[in-house]
């Protein structure tokens, strides 16, 4: 019995005469649709009571379904909450459906059981107006207080034509201003304690530390961190709604900007998604390009890391280092993609072309320079005492704790979970190369640190077996939904025409169906779960970003430190605030 038909055993032995109807998805995932009078019980008999159990809620979303055509075997209901869940030792995911009524869109929180489920049930009610039943403080996170409307619902505008010219009086400017103004009472904190009185320190939103526009407010006894309220969504720019308007292929450029120093990585998850619902199989040269210069923005981006994260506790000689190396990389990135940071290079079905010319020499007199500076960077930095003293201990979590939250990649292999995606899932062909899974076992900021840095000579082990390996073969895969006919066929019939036509002014027409790709980006789990209705544009595109999850973990891992201490781990974080905002 596979994976999925055991968990859906499993499933139907809990409910009984609530026997649940399944669903059948591009991705393989088991899709179960449960009663909402059932799903709290349902959630914790998979968290707690089945053998090797789904510990990890891994994203949590919810489909307007109101516009939808194709729908067959599925419940008739407007919205539907969608619960993806990770069970680390069957290496297995479920999927678990609500349906719900418009006029009733009401759900019971799972908060009581993931510590993670708090802002993402937050992000579905701000985006569909949807109800979590208990939730301690369901108020709006991605979008301002004063917003009307919700944003992902598809009656609401998704362009600011649709809407009135704006404007800013002096009466609602007030009004937005106080709207900002932190009242502790709202955040579950009080001013006072034990005869002493509270200071509320706000750190950001305009605050070098942060790393971006991201506001924590800190509650402070002396210098003490009593607690602390992260305040997003600042960065938010409707990266999902825009999914809903832009073609399969002409929505691949609004990726990069979402782990913005990730570059190609963030194409890979997305365009992997859509070629899993066309059923596109990617030529082996294509699969291996990418590998190459996803690991090479795993470097790019965990350069930027280090040296900002020692700025951050007063190193300033490692930045300019660091970056130096970052600007040889990007410049090798720029010689094959033709830009740095946002290249928007994969293309659905491979990349967007050939390796140029003689790539192979500067990438290995990079593999040549970073082995030289990555011991040099560890003796500077990770033997140096007062590094050691800013972090040994400093944020630690334990592995219970981040699986609870929903820590991936780093943070989690921190903690000594031999878990990455490239080894437990190979995906884009990377069973093919030899490489190790870094793991600490003190989850604190210095094992993220260590576990970081290893990770940067692993993915030069394997951008060094890519340039030695490279396969011969096509970059591009002949599928029609992928590449358009060759011109001279389209010169002779019309048909072909009209193909190549619909194909460049239209976009690919996916087959109606729903699935999710996950992949081992930078700073954790990165997926994207589509749906299409049998359109050329996505019904509903979900970005499932590592930095979210990793934020809301802030004010357990921050209490009882100094002020100081919080810099260090946000620094140790390495989030990036479009991956948090989308």
């Amino acid at each position: 019995m596979s994976a999925a038909e055991q968990v859906v055993e499993e499933l139907r032995g809990h409910l009984r005469e609530d026997a649940p109807a399944t669903q059948p998805t591009r991705d393989g995932i088991p899709t179960v649709w449960i009663d909402r009078s059932r799903i709290e019980d349902t959630l914790r008999f998979l968290k707690e009571d089945v053998a090797q159990p789904y510990r990890m809620l891994y994203d949590l979303t919810a489909i307007d379904e109101r516009e939808r055509g194709h729908r067959e075997d599925q419940p008739a209901d407007d919205f539907t909450v969608v619960y993806h869940l990770l069970s680390f030792g069957r290496n297995a995911d479920v999927r678990l459906k609500v349906p719900l009524s418009e006029d009733d869109p009401t759900v019971p929180t799972a908060t009581d059981l993931w510590s993670a489920a708090d802002w993402y049930e937050r992000e579905v009610w701000d985006m569909f107006g949807i109800t979590f039943g208990g939730h301690p403080n369901l108020r709006r996170i991605l979008m301002p207080p004063t917003w009307e409307g919700h944003p992902l619902r598809k009656d609401h505008p998704a362009r600011a034509t649709e809407l009135p010219p704006f404007s800013l009086s002096e009466e609602k400017a007030r009004q937005e201003q106080e709207a900002l103004r932190f009242r502790p009472e709202d955040w579950g904190m009080s001013r006072e304690g034990d005869g002493t009185d509270f200071m509320f320190l706000n750190v950001g939103p305009q605050h070098p530390g942060t790393h971006g526009v991201l506001r924590v407010v800190l509650q402070l006894d002396g210098e003490e961190v009593v607690d602390a309220a992260p305040d997003i969504g600042y960065h938010h720019r409707g990266a999902e709604k825009m999914g809903e308007r832009q073609s399969w292929h002409t929505y691949i450029p609004y990726t990069d900007r979402i782990d913005y120093l990730g570059g190609v990585m963030n194409n890979l998850p997305y365009v992997m998604a859509v070629e899993q619902m066309a059923g596109i199989d990617v030529p082996e040269r294509a699969q291996t390009i990418r590998v190459m210069l996803c690991e090479l923005f795993r470097v790019i981006s965990h350069l930027v890391w280090f040296g900002t994260f020692t700025q951050d506790l007063g190193m300033m000689t490692p930045v300019f280092l660091m970056f130096n190396d970052r600007e040889y990389a990007l410049d090798i990135v720029a010689a094959i993609c033709g830009d740095r940071m946002h290249p928007n290079w994969f293309r659905i079905g491979g990349v967007a072309q050939d390796l140029p010319e003689g790539w192979q020499e500067p990438i290995r007199a990079f593999i040549e320079r970073m082995d030289d500076h990555l011991p040099e960077y560890e003796r500077m930095i990770m033997k140096n005492r007062i590094f050691r003293d800013r972090t040994l201990g400093v944020g630690a979590f334990t592995l219970d704790e981040a699986i609870d939250w929903g820590v991936t990649g780093p943070g989690l292999r921190a903690c000594g979970l031999e878990w990455d995606f490239r080894k437990k899932r190979p995906y884009s062909g990377y069973d093919r190369f030899e490489f190790d899974i870094p793991t600490a076992t003190h989850g604190d900021s210095y094992d993220r640190a260590v576990v970081r840095v290893e990770e940067m000579r692993q993915s030069l082990r394997i951008i060094r077996q890519c340039v030695d390996g490279m396969p011969k073969g096509p970059y591009q895969s002949r599928h029609h939904l992928a590449t358009p006919p060759d011109k001279e066929r389209t010169m002779h019939d019309i048909e072909t025409l009209i193909t190549h036509f619909l194909g460049v002014s239209w976009g690919p027409v996916i087959p109606p169906g729903e699935g999710f790709c996950g992949i081992e980006a930078t700073k954790g789990n990165n997926g994207y779960y589509l749906i299409s209705d049998g359109g050329n544009i996505p019904y509903r595109v979900r970005i499932r970003t590592p930095s979210f999850p990793h934020m809301q973990m802030l004010p357990l891992i921050v209490r009882q430190a100094s002020v100081a201490d919080v810099l260090t781990v946000l620094g140790a974080m390495d989030f990036v605030l479009a991956d948090i905002d989308r």
